[in-house]
């Protein structure tokens, strides 16, 4: 978790450092898979809003990008449970960049952030 929450901070650090600020969207464009079943699905979710994925309920609270590139540079801070278990599989920054460095653990299912959605033409959202 404290390894979740330092790249978040690293992340943001390093947009800062670099001269651009960080832009909130109103939602992402996240990816599910059931490694079980081998089905993979997109999960379009609203900033606020908790949508369910397989036995998991996702709540994306925030998600923020880069204007100069933001599918590399989404990151969106989500919280996902177990609906039977009430078990809290991730909680924290998840970043687009690095999928790996704050993943969720859980023994079926994976979820990932593709990118935040934006007004641009042709992006998600």
């Amino acid at each position: 978790m404290k390894a979740v929450l330092a790249a978040g901070a690293i992340a943001l650090a390093f947009s800062e450092a670099a001269g651009q600020e960080a832009v909130s969207a109103p939602g992402a464009l996240l990816r599910g898979l059931d490694t079980i079943a081998g089905k993979a699905q997109d999960i379009v979710i609203d900033v606020g809003e908790t949508v369910m994925f397989g036995r998991l309920a996702i709540e994306l609270r925030d998600c923020r990008y880069l204007p100069e590139n933001p599918v590399a540079n989404s990151s969106a801070q989500l919280s996902i449970i177990g609906i039977e278990s009430k078990k809290r599989f991730f909680d924290g920054w998840m970043l687009s960049s690095s999928p790996a460095l704050s993943s969720m653990d859980h023994q079926r299912y994976d979820v990932w952030l593709i990118r935040c959605k934006t007004s641009e033409p042709g992006e998600a959202g």
